[in-house]
């Protein structure tokens, strides 16, 4: 029988829809799930909905069982097939207000922090410890079983496992399926929807639109190009960064403008407070939608825990279909993110890239994507430098690393002097308390 583990079970909105996905599936819906939460209320919610989904679309084949708290974690795991990693180390309160609130006493702002940035770094720097428990107790009670990783900051959780564990381990994101169906629609193109073609690759979140060709083998990006210059000219939209990237480094990129709006030097500027408006970017983002996301979550629960009426249809998230795919051997194409194993020749051997991969019954296999052309090879590197020296930092314990990492973010080196950057860094660390103790 096939188990499937998830950790950070509480994330209810999230587990429903992968485990909702797997239950959809007739090779996962008999599965064993393993909920695993160190919040005990959140994983009773998660096991009570899961429950009456299994019951609902499932005929009760899957087996459902809770495991709280780290004494159980070994337990969770056990003889597991897949592991779907999901958690949120410090949560929304208080860990992402810290990362918002102290930059702002510093004159930084942000979006979202949770890629990139002084708020990605922290957030890396606190889950790493996390994930390499979790891969120290797979090494002992799963060591065959693939990790799909959905935290972020992706590349540098994903590429730690990757650099520093013996897990297999593979990172998933929301971005890349939709990247080209969403920039059509937005250019009122959707006649060019089916049967197109396209090659994505780069990092997450900054991920490269790299070709995208209609049925007929006609190339869209002359077309693209014109249309996303004259709309970015002519109204405001809510994704004007990324169409700016289209017009000067000339191609689109998976992750949203809210979130590349903070990964580069270019948008977000105390000198130039016009063009948080000019480009409509939403600063502290993140934690608005966090706030709208807990209260509308309380309100879903109570609907579900009332009636017990929920159904599911399978999404497009990665992981029900890439366990399909090596359960059954049948063939699946995914964009992964995994170690630059000479995927792409322009960046570094030591970068978790996000590039095409084949899923079948030998596992994920990623494919040769050769050179990015030079502009966006050196966008992704701006982004690679601290993501490799967070790593290190994570790796050594060396607190000097966090200073460089920071020193080298883009965004942060555009806005604050040297100082300033040590002083935030350390106040940083002391607001989150023992998550980060071993930095002090």
């Amino acid at each position: 029988m096939v188990k499937i583990t998830f950790m950070g079970a509480g994330s209810t909105v999230f587990v429903r829809n992968v485990i909702g996905d797997c239950m959809c599936t007739p090779a996962l819906c008999d599965a064993e799930i393993a909920l695993y939460d160190i919040d005990a209320k959140r994983l009773e919610d998660s096991y009570i909905i899961l429950s009456a989904l299994n019951r609902n679309i499932n005929e009760n084949r899957s087996v459902i069982r809770t495991y709280l708290g780290p004494e159980n974690r070994k337990d969770a795991l056990r003889d597991a097939t897949f592991v779907v990693n999901a958690i949120q180390v410090g949560g929304y309160d208080p860990c992402t207000i810290i990362d918002f609130e102290i930059p702002k006493k510093y004159g930084l702002r942000q979006t979202i922090a949770d890629t990139l940035g002084i708020g990605g770094i922290m957030r890396a720097l606190r889950t790493i410890p996390v994930m390499e428990e979790f891969a120290r107790d797979m090494e002992e009670v799963c060591p065959d079983a693939w990790f799909l990783n959905y935290t972020n900051p992706m590349a540098m959780l994903s590429g730690y496992m990757q650099r520093y564990t013996k897990i297999k381990t593979v990172g998933l994101c929301h971005s890349v399926q939709s990247c080209s169906r969403g920039l059509l629609e937005k250019l009122g193109m959707e006649d060019k929807l089916e049967g197109r073609t396209e090659l994505i690759a780069g990092i997450n979140h900054m991920a490269w639109l790299l070709n995208l060709y209609d049925k007929d083998g006609n190339d869209l990006y002359p077309i693209i190009r014109e249309k996303a210059r004259q709309k970015n000219l002519t109204e405001k939209h809510n994704d004007m960064v990324r169409f700016e990237y289209i017009n000067h480094l000339g191609y689109y990129c998976t992750e949203s403008s809210e979130h590349n709006a903070e990964y580069n030097p270019l948008f977000i500027k105390s000198r130039y407070p016009e063009m948080i408006d000019s480009f409509n970017i939403p600063l502290d983002e993140y934690p608005r939608r966090c706030i709208n996301q807990i209260a509308g979550w309380e309100k879903e629960r109570e609907s579900i825990l009332a009636d017990g009426k929920i159904t599911h249809t399978r999404s497009q998230e990665y992981a029900s279909y890439i366990m399909e795919a090596i359960v059954t051997n049948k063939p699946y194409k995914i964009g992964g993110n995994v170690l630059n194993t000479g995927l792409i020749d322009n960046l570094p051997a030591e970068a978790c890239v996000e590039v095409p991969c084949l899923v079948d019954g030998s596992g994920i296999t990623p494919c040769h994507v050769g050179k990015l052309p030079v502009q966006l090879a050196a966008m992704n590197m701006t982004n690679i430098n601290p993501q490799l020296i967070t790593i290190e930092a994570a790796r050594t314990k060396d607190k000097s690393y966090i200073y460089q990492a920071a020193m080298l973010d883009p965004h942060t080196a555009a806005e604050l002097n040297i100082q300033d950057i040590h002083d935030m860094v350390d106040e940083l660390i002391a607001a989150h308390g023992d998550y980060m103790k071993m930095y002090r």
